[in-house]
């Protein structure tokens, strides 16, 4: 390997990542840009023309949707996209999960995504970093933890990702859990080895022709930075991870240590806009009570019924009816939220199978509609009303919105959740570049988040799932 600058380390890009949703995508964007390493964040696989229009960009992004899609689909989309970004020369190349591990063997698959991401890259192990202390995520022996208002639950006990209604988490030993999804065999470094300082020579009787997943544990700073000084140091010519946005935090932290990044500062603020639109189709609790204290605080609520959103012969008047609501609440000087659900026990949720398979779809068809509806509800906002900042709430519906408003590229502008920055949008299109965006995960953001979207502060104390 050759020898790297002292200072500011190696030239040229550092990371690539593809993101399995786009709220996610955005946390891992955040990360790097907080950390001092400008990072850009595409829509669709960059070509060199689209990177002149960001000189020096260190790290470059691919938001995807494969965390709700099938292996199939991943068999056919994914190949394509790591080569993509393979073909832009950096050492690692990421496929960012999220730190709750949403996965199924049906659903988003983890190991199919590992096993189609190995064969990209020549080195013999596959590092996966899922802890994120600063997102209140934590692994310990293999085991996932996530804290919510500073409780810590084993996820397989988290109130929310216990009984998710896609890929619920019954087994919190990711060994486990993954090996449901891969044949492939899975390791671990464990934080007793990472703190002594073992990693590197328990790797060494690790590394196969046919590499094996290695999970590495992070439990607090220490083994945060132990982590990242693993993976960079055994890189080699190129190595695939399968992990959250640890892996940012991790390889930030590293560096920070040899001097190459600034310290750590937090991402400046924005300052307040006198509206802003939301839309939701998140079922997380955390959302609701969210959608609960904006209700409570100004804000025009909304609810995409969607029982007619399904049909095709009823959609059109549905939408229309939530963008005429929301653009008259905006007209008159009030924030709007359009919603699709107010927590896991809504009945839009519990009922969301009969409702779909009386509109002829199944669930997962049904799943992607809902989030191209309220695509299409802030797409006609934003062709109606001027507006600055709009937030997006769920993870595939991050995707369709950013999607149907036809932004190429996304940059960090401002903090405002761990997980949920506030970005800036490049578009084609002058009515949609420069549109300030955030987009947020489920379990994202305290009560008052929409509040401080609008007022353009961050949040303190708010853990993320990216």
């Amino acid at each position: 390997m050759t020898a790297e600058p002292s200072t500011t380390g190696p030239e040229g890009l550092l990371l690539a990542y593809y993101g399995d949703d786009f709220t996610g995508s955005t946390d891992a964007m955040e990360a790097m840009s907080a950390a001092g390493v400008p990072t850009v964040l595409f829509l669709a696989p960059p070509t060199p023309g689209m990177l002149r229009h960001f000189p020096g960009v260190r790290c470059v992004g691919l938001a995807g949707s494969s965390r709700g899609r099938s292996p199939a689909w991943m068999d056919a989309e994914l190949p394509g996209a790591f080569a993509s970004l393979k073909a832009l020369g950096a050492p690692i190349l990421h496929y960012k999960i999220c730190s709750t591990f949403d996965s199924s063997p049906a659903t988003g698959s983890i190991g199919r995504a590992i096993d189609l991401g190995v064969r990209q890259m020549p080195a013999r192990w596959s590092p996966m970093i899922v802890g994120a202390p600063r997102l209140g995520r934590y692994q310990v022996f293999g085991n996932l933890f996530a804290a919510v208002d500073g409780v810590g639950y084993r996820l397989d006990r988290h109130p929310t990702m216990s009984r998710h209604p896609v890929t619920p988490m019954h087994e919190a030993d990711l060994r486990l859990h993954l090996s449901a999804q891969t044949p492939r065999r899975t390791e671990l470094i464990d934080m007793l080895q990472l703190r002594q300082r073992q990693g590197g020579a328990r790797l060494d009787g690790l590394l196969s022709d046919d590499p094996p997943v290695v999970l590495l544990d992070v439990l607090d700073e220490d083994t945060l930075l132990e982590a990242g000084r693993l993976l960079w140091e055994r890189r080699g010519e190129g190595v695939f991870s399968a992990s959250s946005s640890g892996l940012q935090y991790a390889l930030a932290a590293y560096w920070r240590s040899l001097g190459w990044l600034p310290s750590a500062a937090p991402l400046p603020a924005a300052g307040a806009v006198p509206v802003i639109a939301a839309v939701s189709g998140s079922c997380s609790p955390v959302t609701a009570g969210q959608i609960r204290w904006a209700r409570a605080n100004g804000f025009h609520t909304e609810r995409l019924q969607l029982a007619p959103a399904l049909r095709p012969d009823t959609a059109e008047a549905e939408i229309e009816r939530c963008v005429r609501a929301a653009a008259q609440a905006l007209g008159n000087g009030r924030s709007a939220l359009v919603y699709s659900a107010e927590g896991p026990d809504d009945p839009s949720v519990t009922g969301f199978d009969t409702m779909a398979a009386a509109a002829g779809l199944d669930r997962a068809p049904a799943a992607r509609r809902v989030g191209a509806t309220l695509a299409d509800v802030m797409r006609r906002l934003l062709d109606r009303v001027d507006l600055q900042r709009v937030v997006v709430a769920g993870g595939d519906s991050s995707g369709e919105v950013a999607s149907a408003l036809d932004i190429a590229a996304l940059q960090v502008m401002a903090g405002i959740a761990p997980g949920a920055p506030l970005c800036r949008a490049w578009s084609s299109q002058a009515r949609r570049n420069g549109l300030e965006i955030v987009l947020k995960g489920g379990q994202i953001g305290s009560a008052s988040f929409f509040g401080a979207v609008r007022e353009g502060r961050p949040l303190e104390g708010s853990a993320g799932r990216g």
